[in-house]
């Protein structure tokens, strides 16, 4: 894996050169650590099997060079394996349309199966599909679509379909902790394992047993997803950030992974976040925090930022004044006079369910209240003159009230999240008995928010019934437009 990821840009070169086809596997826009080992795995494995192909295989990541660092666990995964993170190429660094005009590209996609609207000039490059959540329409190419915990499971049944020698330990390790992470160390109670999961997870570690102990990897990759220690305060907000725009105002809504206390303590913060907001074109923000204590209880804080002082009071009394779900928002201190800090009272109301009240404000505050000030609107128009609501799908439902739930406490010694490793990567759709992709953090979701999973005989058979199968083209096999 590692002399193939080395030797990749030269590939890419010499081929550009040359006029031979470029084949890349691409990521999904999250670019989380199942995009990324997905993309390099399904790359690895194709460059290998193709003998008869002259392509120059390529795993792209579907993010900017410079938004990598953000990527935590993923980098902490690759510099464990050895694998360069100097060596990748990311989406900034390819012109995948260039290529596309040029008659020389082909595409297969992972861990998603809809391209952007920017990329739809691309669509029919696509010769292939390998994602794990339900699709909304069906490519026209080879697909294998199945609702399993992670796409690296997908990916690995695909690889160990092949001779055994196509699979070294370095792919295997990739592979075995992007599995342990998406799957939350195979724990039954947070709901996203699946038989297929564990069968596969099985099969790495009875091939190579000498790949690290399930619990202390896990462990270990959920320290580095939330180790925002080398972080920047730009780089903490755009850790894990959604942004929801109407005509007149655009509000990031960033995940925070310490406490509000320390947070608030960071030198030069008021000056880091007007930076942040003016850089990208933001008229307010929100911050979520969310911490545990030592029963794993969620914690959770919430604080608002705005120059504006009418976006800020008008955010603030959307926030405190919501019922659907009421947040139950209590003061916290701030020395500052632009930002309004609280605890979060109810810690069952995730961001996924705050959205929701945003946007509803979003669209009252558009008709209503008309442009903010031209300090926060000029450097959006400049960055990015159409503004889109990036919380995707999974924002543009109703969340459900979890009365059901009951009150977590929020009392005790109140910790990192990595403290609390049963919950890892925690985001479950409510409509969904598995996640779609991209996934997001603990912020977005807890799996044993509502208590631990009712199961029925009646849905179990329902997930099962609902589980695709590879869907090849036409020909039978992957085809190229």
């Amino acid at each position: 894996m590692e002399r193939f990821v080395r030797s990749r840009r030269a590939a890419l070169q010499e081929h550009v050169q040359h006029g031979r086809e470029v084949h890349v596997v691409l990521g999904n826009e999250a670019c989380d650590l199942d995009s990324t080992v997905s993309a390099l795995a399904l790359a690895y494995y194709l460059a290998q099997t193709s003998v008869q192909s002259k392509a120059a295989f390529l795993p792209v990541l579907n993010i900017p060079r410079a938004e990598f660092p953000l990527r935590t666990e993923s980098t902490f995964l690759l510099r464990e394996q050895q694998i360069p993170d100097r060596c990748l190429i990311f989406r900034d660094e390819i012109d995948l349309h260039a290529l596309h005009r040029a008659g020389l590209l082909s595409l297969t996609l992972v861990d998603h199966h809809m391209l952007p609207s920017g990329d739809a000039a691309l669509e029919e490059a696509v010769v292939e599909v390998i994602d794990h959540r339900p699709l909304e329409r069906e490519p026209g190419c080879s697909v294998t679509a199945e609702l399993v915990g992670s796409c690296a499971t997908l990916v690995t049944e695909r690889i160990l379909r092949g001779p055994p020698e196509l699979l070294d330990r370095q792919t295997a390790a990739l592979l075995h902790g992007t599995i342990l992470l998406d799957c939350v160390n195979m724990t039954p109670e947070a709901g996203k394992v699946t038989p297929k999961d564990a069968q596969y997870v099985a099969l790495l570690e009875s091939r190579f047993p000498d790949l690290p102990v399930r619990s202390v990897l896990f462990e270990a990759l959920q320290t580095a997803k939330f180790d925002v220690s080398g972080l920047t305060t730009d780089q903490m907000l755009r850790k894990d950030l959604k942004a929801l725009s109407s005509d007149g105002l655009v509000l990031a809504i960033s995940a925070l992974y310490v406490m509000l206390e320390a947070f608030l303590q960071r030198p030069g913060l008021q000056q880091d976040l007007c930076a942040f907001c003016q850089r990208h074109g933001y008229g307010g923000l929100v911050v979520m925090a969310i911490a545990f204590n030592e029963r794993n209880e969620p914690f959770r804080q919430l604080a608002v930022y705005s120059q504006h002082a009418a976006v800020r009071t008008a955010v603030c009394g959307v926030l405190e004044r919501a019922n659907h779900p009421a947040l139950d928002l209590s003061p916290l201190g701030s020395r500052y006079p632009n930002l309004c800090a609280y605890n979060q009272g109810n810690t069952v109301a995730s961001r996924k369910k705050v959205l929701p009240i945003l946007k509803d404000f979003l669209r009252e505050w558009g008709t209503a209240a008309g442009p903010v000030p031209p300090a926060a609107t000029d450097s959006w128009a400049t960055l990015n003159p159409e503004p889109k609501d990036s919380t995707a799908s999974e924002s543009d439902e109703n969340p459900e009230d979890s009365e059901a739930a009951g009150e977590a406490g929020a009392s005790g010694c109140r910790g990192d999240p990595a403290r609390c490793p049963r919950l890892g990567e925690a985001l479950l759709e409510d409509d969904l008995p598995l996640p779609p992709t991209p996934m997001n953090s603990l912020v977005d979701e807890c799996p044993l928010d509502r208590g631990l999973p009712k199961l029925s005989a009646e849905a179990v058979f329902e997930k099962f019934s609902r589980i695709a199968v590879v869907r090849p083209s036409a020909s039978g096999s992957p085809k190229k437009k």
